[in-house]
């Protein structure tokens, strides 16, 4: 591969985790093609951030940013939620040591989740929760990597270097939902 931006060597240490972790990908697909999880129609980019607030009761009134709407798989959504609401840290934090998740956060997260969707999903998806968070956290982070190396031409940027410190935050953010997932899935099963 060319790094036509020469930026591949500042990055060596995300580059070489992105592809430890290559063979993590397709487990969402898989399970879809093996008829385990449903096909759904999901929002695609489920964030706080897409989700209009009454001002005075902080009441949620509707959801936002429709056009990313499709057929996809429910847990792409848990998954997004999971990476932009369970880490007290900003997804462009310069220091990766504060990103990681928050276990209650993510209990929170969880239980209210599954008490709307709970008795919607299937036990392959309520069981593929966690590593769903895992897989969405680890994709953006690569997506931001990618842009990083590509020289910033799909995420807006605001500072030099800001993509790396996004991959270096979701990949430090994807390492803490790795240590935790025992924990993780103990909260699911309880919600």
């Amino acid at each position: 591969l060319e790094d036509a931006c020469g930026r591949a060597g500042n990055a060596r240490a995300e580059i070489e985790y992105a592809l430890s972790r290559r063979a993590d990908a397709p487990v969402l697909l898989e399970a879809w093609r093996a008829g385990r999880i449903p096909q759904r129609v999901v929002h695609n980019d489920a964030k706080i951030s897409n989700i209009l607030f009454d001002r005075d009761t902080g009441e949620g009134l509707c959801v936002v940013d429709l056009d990313t709407v499709m057929p996809g798989l429910a847990l792409y959504d848990f998954g997004d939620m999971v990476r932009t609401m369970t880490s007290p840290a900003a997804e462009d934090e310069a220091d990766p040591a504060e990103a990681g998740v928050s276990l209650s956060l993510f209990e929170a997260l969880a239980g209210g989740y599954l008490a709307e969707m709970g008795p919607l999903l299937v036990p392959e998806e309520r069981a593929l929760l966690v590593t769903s968070g895992r897989l969405i956290t680890l994709e953006i982070g690569v997506r931001f990597l990618t842009d990083h190396l590509s020289g910033d031409t799909y995420f807006r940027t605001d500072r030099p270097g800001q993509n790396l410190a996004r991959c270096r935050a979701q990949f430090a953010h994807h390492r803490s939902l790795v240590r935790s997932t025992p924990e993780l899935e103990t909260l699911v099963e309880k919600a």
